[in-house]
């Protein structure tokens, strides 16, 4: 059997999250929030699992450009190695601020800024949107005349260090401030105390802030976020709020003019009402909060056990059919909307499990063809369907403890 030995990268990540966690502990600071970590987790779950069914796409085009649009063929040599890590990273300062200056850019990286806490998982904070809006000036080096190999190697490379420098555990680091983007520059970048705001963009080498004028030192204590905190655990509406936002101002702006501002403008230029009027709509706000721990403990095991399927998923990616590959999908992304729906308490997740439960019997279906009577699924599914209204009271009972609808 083939394995894809990346999967390796989710226990990995995990045990250094423990560790990070367990540190944390140790010197009586509190780095993790139960809402925030399972926030932040559950946006690194859904882009890893849709980059590793876009990976190849992102090595065609790079392959395509090489091989059509290449101005020099440079060898793997070290020099180049060098040089290519260098313009990389150089690509990387320039797609970041313009994530930042940039409305329909910053629509894809507001995500990764959402966490008001700073530890190893808001690391995890990237989106299949970010990754493909970056693909674009990466674009640039088949063009100079990388090959695809050396560019998908070194963005490996590159996409491992930020890791590391989403963290409070790790002060500063003597010399390598001078040379090295560093926990301690990383933070200033994520704070949002006015002194600190849109700078250190770099990603590896803190050179380019500081040729580019952007550059700011970590001296008084970071507070971390958005400058308008979004208040809301859901994965749609972290993934998609500030797009709406963005289409509102688009749809009420007067002319050309003010609406092509609205999408390549600057993000203070979207009016901050339109949030609240959005916030009305499609989030609901509770005055009252339940006290009881069930519900979390039910988002623990599901994350728990997402986390397993996914890396399973990855693992032995070669070897699943199409429908077990997009089922599984479905299964991981849904089972997100719920986790997050949980924590906001929304009354509609019965709906979710009804799905998911459906994709798990098909799934099994397929797998186990010969052994599972296809009679037995649909009568389930039936039974499911007639008592709906029941089961859906019966399980928001379980997981909220409420009586009624």
């Amino acid at each position: 059997m083939n394995f894809n030995y990346l999967a390796l990268a989710v226990p990995f990540f995990l045990f250094l999250i423990g560790l990070e966690f367990w540190v944390s502990k140790k010197k009586g600071k509190h780095f993790y929030n139960f809402n925030d970590t399972v926030s932040n987790l559950s946006v690194g779950i859904a882009e890893r699992l849709l980059d590793g069914l876009t990976l190849g796409l992102f090595y065609f085009v790079y392959d395509y450009l090489y091989k059509h649009f290449a101005i020099f063929h440079i060898q793997p040599r070290v020099l180049s190695w060098i040089g290519l890590l260098l313009i990389t990273d150089f690509l990387w300062y320039w797609y970041h601020r313009l994530g930042h200056e940039v409305n329909l850019l910053w629509s894809v990286h507001v995500v990764h800024h959402q966490s008001e806490e700073f530890n190893f998982t808001v690391s995890a904070r990237i989106t299949l949107f970010q990754a493909v809006a970056r693909t674009f000036f990466w674009s640039l080096l088949p063009i100079v005349g990388f090959s695809a190999e050396m560019i998908t190697t070194i963005l490996l490379i590159h996409g491992l260090y930020p890791f590391f420098i989403h963290t409070r555990t790790v002060g500063k680091l003597g010399i390598l401030e001078y040379i090295l983007v560093t926990p301690s520059h990383h933070r200033v970048h994520h704070a949002n105390n006015e002194q600190y705001l849109d700078k250190n963009y770099s990603d590896v080498f803190i050179i380019w802030d500081k040729l580019f004028g952007t550059f700011a030192e970590e001296i008084e204590e970071p507070t971390y976020g958005l400058t308008k905190p979004l208040n809301s655990n859901s994965f749609l509406w972290q993934h998609f709020h500030f797009m709406l936002e963005m289409g509102y101002a688009f749809k009420y702006a007067e002319g050309w003019r003010d609406k092509l501002k609205m999408l390549f403008g600057k993000p203070e230029h979207i009016n901050p009402t339109y949030r609240r009027v959005l916030e009305q709509k499609f989030v609901i706000h509770k005055t009252d909060k339940l006290h009881s721990t069930r519900f979390r403990n039910y988002v623990v095991l599901q994350m728990t056990l997402i986390l397993i399927t996914l890396f399973a998923f990855l693992l032995l990616e070669g070897q699943l059919g199409l429908a077990t590959q997009i089922a599984t999908t479905f299964i991981i992304l849904i089972t997100l909307v719920n986790c997050g729906a949980i924590l906001e308490q929304r009354r509609w997740i019965f709906y979710l499990e009804y799905i998911r439960c459906f994709l798990i019997l098909w799934i099994s279906y397929i797998h186990f063809e010969n052994t599972i009577n296809p009679y037995f699924l649909s009568s389930i599914i039936l039974t499911v369907t007639l008592y709906f209204k029941t089961l859906n009271r019966q399980y928001l009972r379980l997981i909220y403890g409420l009586h009624n609808n």
